[in-house]
């Protein structure tokens, strides 16, 4: 049963699967439950590894093998792909650069430059990965924000022509380079500051190369969820590619309930007419940011110091602490902004609300301190029952809108550590939400097939060899608000580029993850043959 599963249509995996010849594995992973990446219910057999590569899936004859994992009773699954991960410049860094707290999650593949911000020279940040080694794969999107702001500064205004030209030369030299799409973050300055027909423009050249738009959109509130989607698939018409809704969701609790129905109608009435149109979800009720929001659009104009200035004056102060406080009364006078990094340690852990009272502050000054000096908030925004209708549907993968890191003193939302698991182990194994096989599917062949990745997502002989073992039982997410440092249980072994990255439950420190660079479709229907 297992061979004429994975057999069919793929001519190596057939001719392996016929074991007209033995197989030889550095690795076998014998006799596990198979969750091929795709929907399709699983099957017992075996996956071997050899170099970088996997050699053979379901049933073969074995040849010479080294080393023999037994399976049984433990999912075998492609590694997961974080499609929305902001690993940027943390993957650089010595210290966090092994990604553990995703490989420990299962996740052999992470993408970068989302929500608008990361490098925008991607040949220099790939070479770098490279060179120094990191724990996962990164792919890495062109970053609309920080190319703004490169081309043209952080002014609120429209780009002249020779910073159009300028943004579309970056633009252009990116996908060259090997990005896999452009991101923007319409919700953030400088991205804010553009308007649509600037995102086209350069949607174009993206999708004249096989690219992806993913965008953090302009509004996820009830004010704005249908008119940023609306937004993102003219985007996609005029642009002529895919678009990526980036974590979907409706936040605050007006929004709550009907709204993010009608947000998903809008994209499956898109998705029924031939557009290309996908999302992603972070599998909690909270979400987390820089406390530099706060701040509104227009006092960020012109960065850090014009910023300073506007507060040193009487009327800009008056009318920024009146956006804060509309923000502050709009999450229970500051009771769901739960600080997870302040330069005051002892807020860490308390809400807004909690610090005003025990330092006896306005909560706006409580924000002020926390925009101006490197804050971070997490923000209970979001509703339970959405969570749920949104990771049912089949173009909606898995994310976790988190970054590499190491145990500290902060307190980040827990989804560093626990997306995958979390969905996984308690939406899917435990609550039933979704089938597993649709679960394993979010993390792996769709998000492969949103990004256009043509060799990992899947378990086929060919591919890169990513691969995790989890148990479908033990899974589950351990990290919590309070106490997010957690790795989650149930992941046994991650295989990255055929190297074992965790074995028996623990990190090996190897560096195996590559650089991925995407083939630039201009380029190949421009080659010589």
């Amino acid at each position: 049963m297992a061979c004429s599963v994975f057999a069919i249509g793929f001519a190596l995996g057939a001719s392996q699967m016929l074991a007209e010849e033995p197989i030889d594995a550095d690795v076998l992973l014998v006799g596990g439950l198979i969750y091929d990446g795709s929907d399709g219910e699983p099957t017992v057999g075996d996956v071997a590894l050899r170099d970088d590569r996997i050699v053979a899936v379901g049933t073969f004859a074995r040849g010479k093998i080294g080393l023999k994992i037994d399976c049984s009773g433990l999912a075998v699954a492609p590694g997961f792909i974080d499609l929305h991960n902001h690993s940027d410049k943390p993957i650089l860094a010595a210290e966090t650069r092994g990604n553990v707290n995703y490989l420990m999650q299962g996740c052999t593949t992470v993408v970068t430059g989302n929500c608008g911000f990361g490098p925008v020279h991607a040949a220099a940040y790939y070479d770098q990965i490279d060179d120094d080694g990191a724990g996962t794969n990164v792919a890495h999107l062109l970053p609309h924000g920080s190319l703004r702001k490169e081309a043209m500064g952080s002014d609120q205004r429209a780009p002249t022509a020779d910073e159009l030209d300028r943004l579309r030369k970056l633009t252009e030299a990116a996908m060259r380079d090997g990005v896999w799409g452009m991101s923007t973050g319409l919700v953030y300055t400088p991205g804010s500051y553009a308007e649509t027909e600037e995102v086209i423009e350069l949607a174009k050249i993206v999708g004249r190369h096989g690219g992806i738009y993913a965008s953090h959109m302009r509004g996820e509130s009830a004010g704005r969820l249908l008119s940023s989607v609306e937004e993102l698939l003219k985007i996609g018409r005029r642009g002529g590619l895919p678009v990526h809704v980036s974590h979907f969701k409706a936040v605050g609790e007006e929004a709550w309930g009907g709204l993010i129905r009608q947000a998903a109608a809008l994209i499956e009435d898109a998705r029924d007419a031939g557009q290309v149109v996908t999302a992603d979800q972070y599998p909690y009720i909270a979400g987390s940011g820089s406390a530099h929001r706060f701040i509104p659009d227009w006092a960020r104009q012109g960065g850090d110091k014009a910023i300073d200035a506007r507060l040193a004056d009487s009327a800009d102060r008056k009318r920024i602490r009146e956006s804060i406080g509309a923000k502050i009364r709009q999450r229970d006078d500051g009771r769901r902004y739960l600080i997870s990094r302040a330069r005051h340690p002892d807020w860490v852990g308390q809400t807004i609300a909690q610090v005003a009272l025990s330092e006896q502050l306005d909560p706006i000054d409580v924000a002020i301190d926390l925009a101006r000096h490197g804050g971070r908030t997490v923000v209970f925004h979001i509703d339970e029952g959405d969570v749920r209708y949104v990771m049912q549907f089949p173009w909606v993968a898995t994310a976790s809108d988190g970054s590499a890191m190491i145990p500290g003193a902060d307190k980040p939302h827990p989804r560093n550590y626990g997306t995958f698991p979390r969905k996984l182990g308690y939406y899917a194994a435990r609550e039933k939400v979704l089938p597993l096989g649709q679960a394993v599917r979010s993390c792996t062949g769709l998000p492969a097939e949103i990004l256009g990745l043509t060799d990992r997502g899947v378990l086929r002989p060919g591919y890169a060899a990513d691969v995790v073992v989890f148990s479908s039982q033990e899974i589950l997410d351990r990290a919590t608000y309070e106490d997010p440092h957690r790795y989650g249980a149930g992941v046994h072994y991650v295989f990255v580029n055929g190297t074992a990255a965790v074995f028996q439950g623990t990190p090996t420190g190897a560096l195996a993850g590559k650089a991925l660079r995407h083939p630039s479709k201009r380029d190949t229907e421009t080659a010589p043959r």
